[in-house]
């Protein structure tokens, strides 16, 4: 099944890295994309090399600076599904071999590193990325080299790539129902805070949009860059405008600076509740409790969610991690990545990303979250949408649930309100 790509999305600045990056390849290799296959079959200069007992697979995510409060716990979640997979005989009977490499919560780093998994480590697929930037720096590295990134993190849609696999949510599966919920509750009036990249830019695009078709005013909208930590004058603001409600898309650490500024200015849950699209267990404890009790979260899946499916999961993880580890959306959605690919894979009885686009549509994997299918016209994922509120324990709790998994629209074809957005 072939996927429309919409080119349009990417940014000039994106786009030059395309030609650093053919300009970085090299020859690497002898080419074997298929088990069993002639290797011209894949129709591209892959160097991935399955002729052996195992298959090089990448781990791209930030292990250092402002991103790595939240992508330090991705990569466990992935190194815990590689060795899962492994105990159950590998892929296609190949072991997999992991090669590691840390983002540096850096766009361009994760340009460069992509390029070397890809044409130097010769790597079957690449797992990671977190922020739009980040993502956004990958895409024209994957597209030219012909190659898959599975991204894991929750976006602000409107993309599409056949060389991109996004196993979080697209808009219409977690920001359109937080503000449906929202506007369930009675809220007339929002003031959106988000960090200074693409994925707020855009995501409060879309929310503007939402508000004026639904008669909730926009009272302010605030930017921070990433990494920033003082928080006084937004939060200054933010209380001034006495919205009903703060649409939360800060990323990485600022959130910690947000939400203790938040707390010490005399405002909470009660007051003026937060819904954030990314804050999850994970970032709870690095805030602090005591600063986000009671606060809302807009994702697809919390440690909270109760199928065996998740027992099993939070156990494995914690088993591997430590007690005191939690499990979070993204790293569920990245654990998840992984099957998800090895159902594509194991579907075409082939390494080759050809022959894994072919076979990606309709791919199913029970995961903790609940079954998770495959798009093969959009290549996202059917998830459920859960709004939640963060309790005294530090863990999140559902408030509300879609009914069952929402088929993803990543460019809001459905949404009359979203017309001209894309």
């Amino acid at each position: 099944m072939r996927l429309r790509t919409h080119a349009g999305t990417r940014s000039l600045g994106v786009l030059s890295l395309a030609a650093l990056a053919v300009t970085a390849l090299a020859a690497c290799g002898a080419q074997v994309d298929s088990v069993g296959a002639d290797p011209s079959a894949s129709g591209g200069d892959s160097c991935v090399d399955t002729s052996g007992d195992s298959v090089k697979i990448g781990f791209l995510n930030s292990l250092s600076g402002t991103m790595a409060i939240s992508e330090q716990t991705v990569h466990d979640s992935l190194q815990l599904a590689a060795s899962e997979i492994n105990a159950d005989g590998g892929v296609l009977g190949k072991e997999l071999e992991i090669v590691t490499e840390d983002g540096q919560s850096e766009p361009t780093v994760f340009a460069e590193k992509a390029t070397k998994l890809i044409t130097s480590d010769c790597v079957a697929a690449v797992f990671g990325g977190w922020t739009s930037a980040s993502r956004k720096a990958m895409l024209p590295v994957f597209e030219s080299q012909d190659s898959l990134l599975f991204y894991p993190v929750q976006y602000e849609g409107l993309e599409a790539s056949p060389n991109i696999f996004y196993t979080g949510a697209t808009t219409n599966q977690q920001i359109v129902p937080a503000l449906d919920y929202l506007a369930e509750q009675g809220v007339e009036s929002l003031f959106l805070v988000g960090s200074d990249y693409v994925f707020p830019r855009t995501a409060n695009k879309i929310i503007n949009a939402y508000a004026e078709a639904h008669g909730i005013e926009v009272v302010g909208e605030e930017y921070a860059p990433l990494g920033h930590t003082d928080f006084s004058t937004i939060v200054n603001k933010v209380r001034s405008a006495d919205a009903d409600a703060v649409f939360n898309t800060l990323n990485g650490d600022s959130n910690v600076a947000f939400f203790k500024e938040y707390s010490n200015a005399g405002l909470s849950a009660d007051e003026m509740p937060v819904v954030s699209v990314s804050i999850a267990e994970e970032e709870i404890g690095g805030i602090g409790v005591e600063n986000v009790e009671g606060q809302l979260t807009a994702w697809n899946y919390y440690q909270t969610v109760d199928t065996p499916e998740n027992a099993a999961f939070v156990e494995a993880f914690k088993a591997e991690y430590g007690d005191d580890r939690v499990t979070s959306d993204p790293m569920e959605a990245a654990y998840d990545s992984l099957y998800l690919w090895k159902g594509m894979v194991e579907k075409a009885e082939s390494f080759a990303v050809a022959d894994v686009q072919e076979a990606a549509d309709g791919v199913s994997f029970d995961a903790p979250e609940g079954t998770v299918t495959v798009n093969g016209d959009n290549h996202h994922i059917a998830k459920t949408a859960l709004i939640g509120r963060i309790g005294a324990d530090g863990l999140i709790h559902t408030e509300w649930s879609s009914d069952g998994p929402i088929e993803p629209d990543p460019f809001l074809e459905g949404y009359d309100w979203a017309d001209g957005l894309s």
